[in-house]
C-alpha cells in the first residue's frame, strides 16, 4: 500500500515565532553544564557569558587523535567458531574466557577531543547589574546584556553555516569607545599560539591522553584562526594575543580546519575569514538566522487555548529557576515545549550535511579524555539521536549517520570476513571517526555484532519518511543489502531447526546462571532477533519496490522463518533470552528486548496483544526495580510507554526525565552529560502526538489528560508526511495534510473518536471504513486534505 504525504499549513499563517523559546538565566554559566551550546555541525561552542573573563569553549568535530589502521585480533578467527560450541554446550565461563580473543587491539578506541578555548578578558568589573544570559532557539544566537555604571554592554555568539563555517562574537556598548579586551586561544595540550596585526592563530594536533602518538600516528592536525574587527579604537598583537582598545564595537570572527578535511590549513582558514570580512555583522548575522529558520520553523509546538509570548505565565522566570519548580513538584507546560524544540535546536546545530555525525555529546565537550570518549555508541546511543530527524522534520541532517556508516563499512566487510568468514558488512557496539569495526572495551559490551544492522535500518526510515526512490536505489539499498548478509551468513543452525546469532549479549546487561554465577554472552539474546527479523524484512522490502534479488529475498525469507519464536517468561515478560534466566539487575538502563515495540514495530498492541502485554510487563519490571535512572535510558522508556499508547505513563517519564536527568543548560544528564537522552526525549514527545509505523497514522495516540488542548505543526510520517493537528478538552479538532504521492491514505483517530469527514477544496472525499477501526481515502499528490472528527 502506498502512503500520502501531509504538510503544515498553521506555521505559515501564525508564524512559528509567536511562541519564543528561550533559555535564559540571571548570571553567567559557574560550570561548563550552565554554558549555552551553539554549532553549526562542524564547529561548535559553550558560551559562559562572563563579564571578566569571558570563556567560549570550541570544538571542531574531527579533532580526534589516532588514525585509520587495522585491529583485527589476529586470534579472533578461531575464537569466534569456539567460543559458539561453548556456548552451544552451556560452558558459559569458558566461551567468556575465550572470548577475549576477538576484542580489538587495542581494546580502546581514541577519544573525541576539545578544540580549545576563545578567551575574552575584559579584566576585574565591579559594579555590574541587569544581567542577563539567552540562547533564543528560534535564531540561535546566545546574547549577553549587562550594565556597569550607565553603560550597558551587549555579546551575541552565534555559528553560522553560510560562509563555510564561522562562529561570530559581536560585542558592542551605548556608549562609544567602551569596548576593551584582550583576545587568547587557548588549549590544554599540544598546541602553539601566535599572534599578529588583527588575527590570532592556534596550531596542533590532537594525541593521546597521555601525550604520545599513536603507535607512529600524530593525530589529526589542526588550526583555529581568530580575526578580530574593530570599530574605532585599536587592535594589537600583544604576548600571542589581541589587546582591542577603546573600540564602539568588535566583530570577532573564529574558523578552524584539520587534516582530515583539508591539506592547506591555513589556506583553508584564511579564504572564510576573507569571505567573512567583506561582510558586515547585520550580513552575517542575518544570513545565520535565515539559515537557521530555515530548518528551525518547519515544525512548532504549544500547549494550551492562548498563542503568543502571553501564553506563558512563567515568562520572567530564568530557566534554571523553572526546572527547580518543576523538580520539586510543579508543572511548566511551556518548558516542556521548549525542551521538545531545544531537542530539534541541538540537532540542528550538531548534524549538517558535510559534517560528521552526532556524537555521544553532539559536538560539545570540553575535556581531553571525555566520558566513553565521547565517540559512537550504537547499541542504542548514536541511533537515538537521530529519532527525532525524520518525525522532526529534518531529514537530511541524517546525511552525517549515513555518511558515518558508510566510512565504517570498508573495515566492517574486513572484520566480517576476518572473524566470522561471512560477506556484507559488521560494526559492534562503538565506531569513532576512523570507521572501526572491531569489538572493544571488553567481553559485557563488546562482543555485540549488531551495531551496523541496527544502524542500517536508519536508511530504510530515511526512505519511508521521504519516498526517495533514488536514494533507496543508490545508497540504502545497498548498505542494508550488505548487513542483511553479514547476519545470513553468521547464523547457524541449532540443530532444533531454529538458526542463532552469536556470540553476542543484550547489550550491557548480564544474568545469572542456577550456581550464582553472572555472564554476559549468549546465542541469540531476543534484541538479536528483533534486529534480524527489521533488517530482514526491510531489505525484502527494498528489493521488492527496486525489482531486484528474488534469489536473495528468497534466502532471506526462508532464513527469517527459522529465527527463534519471541518467549514470554515466568514474570509474564518478554524473555530477554533463549532461557528464562534470571536477570543481575532487573533495573537495568538497557531494555533491549523492548526493540521490537520501538523503534521496530514487530510488537504491536492491536496486532501482536500477546506480545504486547508481555513488553509492557518487562516495563513495568524495570521500572519496579529502579530502571530508568540515566537520561537516555529514561527517553527511550517514554517512546516504549507511546508505543503502547499509554499518554499518562509516557508524560509521566517524560516529567521524570526532566526532574532527574537534566541540567540547569537543559542537556541530558546519564550523568555525566550525555546528549541522546535530548533527542529521545524530543521524539517521545513527537510519539506522543503521532505515530506512523505499520502502515497507519496514528492521531494523538498517547495523549496525556495534562495536555487537553494544543496543536502541532510539521511533524512528518512515514511515507513523505507532514502534518498538524489541533484539539480541544483532549479531542482531536481537525487535522490539516497534503498528499505528495498518490494512494490510499490509512488513517487511526484517537481513542473514543472516528473521523467524520475528509475534505480537499472545500469538497467531500469518499472515505471507506475499515475492520481494524480505520478510515482509508484515495490521495492525490498535491491536494490538501482536512480531516475533521
Amino acid at each position: 500500500m502506498k502512503l500520502c504525504a501531509i504538510v503544515l499549513t498553521w506555521a505559515s499563517v501564525l508564524g512559528a515565532a509567536d511562541r519564543p523559546h528561550i533559555l535564559w538565566y540571571k548570571q553567567p554559566a559557574a560550570q561548563w553544564t550552565d554554558a549555552l551550546p551553539i554549532g553549526n555541525g562542524r564547529l561548535a561552542a559553550m558560551v559562559f557569558g562572563k563579564t571578566d573573563d569571558e570563556r567560549i569553549q570550541l570544538n571542531e568535530d574531527t579533532v580526534w587523535p589516532g588514525s585509520r589502521k587495522n585491529r583485527d585480533n589476529p586470534a579472533a578467527p578461531a575464537a569466534v567458531p569456539e567460543v559458539r560450541r561453548l556456548l552451544l554446550e552451556g560452558r558459559i565461563a569458558e566461551a567468556e574466557a575465550r572470548a577475549k580473543d576477538m576484542l580489538g587491539v587495542p581494546p580502546r578506541m581514541l577519544p573525541y577531543q576539545p578544540l580549545g578555548d576563545l578567551h575574552l578578558r575584559f579584566g576585574a568589573r565591579g559594579g555590574v547589574s541587569d544581567y542577563r544570559r539567552e540562547l533564543d532557539l528560534d535564531t540561535g544566537v546566545v546574547r549577553v546584556t549587562y550594565k556597569i555604571g550607565s553603560v550597558t554592554y551587549t555579546e551575541e555568539v552565534f555559528a553560522s553555516v553560510p560562509g563555510d563555517h564561522l562562529i561570530v562574537v559581536r560585542l558592542f556598548a551605548d556608549r562609544p569607545g567602551s569596548i576593551s579586551f584582550f583576545a587568547a586561544l587557548t588549549r590544554e595540550a599540544n598546541e602553539k599560539s601566535t599572534a599578529a596585526g588583527a588575527s590570532v592563530v592556534m596550531e596542533g594536533q590532537a594525541l593521546r591522553q597521555d601525550g604520545k602518538a599513536d603507535e607512529g600516528n600524530n593525530g589529526v592536525r589542526f588550526r583555529a584562526e581568530l580575526r578580530v574587527l574593530a570599530q574605532h579604537g585599536s587592535v594589537t598583537a600583544v604576548d600571542k594575543g589581541l589587546s582591542v582598545q577603546n573600540a564602539d564595537a568588535v566583530t570577532l570572527m573564529l574558523t578552524a580546519a584539520t587534516d582530515f578535511r583539508a591539506d592547506d590549513l591555513a589556506g583553508t582558514c584564511q579564504k572564510v575569514l576573507d569571505a567573512g570580512s567583506k561582510k558586515s555583522y547585520a550580513q552575517l548575522r542575518g544570513e545565520h538566522i535565515a539559515d537557521h529558520q530555515k530548518l528551525f520553523r518547519r515544525a512548532t509546538f504549544e500547549l494550551g487555548l492562548e498563542l503568543g509570548p502571553a501564553a506563558d505565565p512563567l515568562a520572567d522566570t530564568p530557566t534554571d529557576e523553572r526546572l527547580k519548580r518543576l523538580q520539586g513538584g510543579e508543572t511548566d507546560a511551556h518548558l516542556v515545549e521548549t525542551y521538545f524544540q531545544f531537542g530539534r535546536y541541538l540537532l540542528i546545530a550538531s548534524s549538517r550535511p558535510g559534517s560528521l555525525a552526532a556524537n555521544l555529546q553532539g559536538k560539545w565537550n570540553e575535556n581531553m579524555v571525555p566520558p566513553w570518549e565521547s565517540k559512537y555508541t550504537i547499541n542504542i546511543n548514536t541511533e537515538m539521536n537521530y529519532w527525532p530527524a525524520e518525525p522532526g522534520n529534518l531529514s537530511e541532517l541524517t546525511g552525517p549517520l549515513f555518511d558515518l556508516i558508510d566510512s565504517a563499512r570498508p573495515a566492517g566487510r574486513e572484520v566480517a570476513q576476518f572473524y566470522y568468514k561471512a560477506r556484507g558488512f559488521v560494526i559492534h557496539h562503538n565506531t569513532d571517526i576512523w570507521g572501526d569495526a572491531v569489538p572493544i572495551d571488553g567481553i559485557p559490551s563488546g562482543i555485540w555484532p549488531f551495531g551496523g544492522a541496527w544502524l542500517s535500518l536508519h536508511y530504510w526510515d530515511h526512505y519511508d519518511f521521504t519516498r526517495d526512490r533514488a536514494f533507496l536505489a543508490a545508497r540504502a539499498y545497498p548498505a542494508m543489502k550488505e548487513a542483511a548478509e553479514f547476519l545470513l551468513d553468521s547464523l547457524i543452525p541449532d540443530g532444533k531447526g531454529h538458526l542463532l546469532s552469536g556470540p553476542s549479549l543484550s547489550p550491557e546487561n548480564r544474568y545469572k546462571l542456577p550456581d550464582g554465577t553472572t555472564h554476559s554472552l549468549a546465542m541469540s539474546p531476543t534484541m538479536d532477533v528483533e534486529i534480524t527479523t527489521t533488517l530482514f524484512d526491510r531489505t525484502i522490502q527494498a528489493a521488492e519496490i527496486l525489482s531486484v534479488d528474488a534469489d536473495f529475498r528468497k534466502q532471506l525469507a526462508d532464513a527469517r522463518a527459522k529465527l527463534p519464536p519471541f518467549k514470554i517468561g515466568k514474570y509474564g515478560q518478554l524473555q530477554e533470552w533463549q532461557e528464562d534466566y534470571e536477570e543481575q539487575d532487573p533495573g537495568h538502563r538497557h531494555i533491549s528486548p523492548l526493540f521490537a515495540l520501538f523503534p521496530s514495530d514487530l510488537i504491536t498492541l492491536r496486532g501482536t496483544p500477546d506480545l504486547a502485554k508481555a513488553a509492557r510487563a518487562l516495563l513495568e519490571r524495570r521500572l519496579a526495580h529502579g530502571g530508568g535512572g540515566t537520561g537516555w535510558s529514561r527517553a527511550w522508556i517514554v517512546n516504549y510507554w507511546a508505543r503502547l499508547e499509554d499518554g499518562e505513563q509516557a508524560h509521566e517519564n517524560l516529567l521524570a526525565l526532566l526532574r532527574k536527568s537534566t541540567l540547569p543548560n537543559l542537556f541530558d544528564n546519564h550523568p555525566p552529560f550525555q546528549i541522546d537522552g535530548n533527542f529521545g526525549g524530543a521524539n517521545g514527545i513527537m510519539e506522543m502526538l503521532l505515530q506512523s509505523q505499520s502502515g497507519e497514522i496514528k492521531i494523538l495516540p498517547a495523549l496525556p489528560s495534562a495536555w487537553p488542548d494544543g496543536r502541532v505543526t510539521g511533524l512528518r510520517a512515514r511515507g513523505g508526511c507532514e502534518t498538524d493537528i489541533e484539539w480541544r478538552a483532549g479531542k482531536a479538532v481537525q487535522l490539516e495534510l497534503r498528499a505528495t504521492v498518490d494512494g490510499q491514505q490509512k488513517l487511526r483517530a484517537p481513542k473514543g473518536q472516528s473521523v467524520a469527514s475528509v475534505a480537499a477544496a472545500g469538497k467531500p472525499v469518499a472515505l471507506s471504513s475499515q475492520a481494524d477501526g480505520t478510515v482509508t481515502f484515495a490521495a492525490k499528490a498535491g491536494q490538501n486534505y482536512v480531516v475533521r472528527f
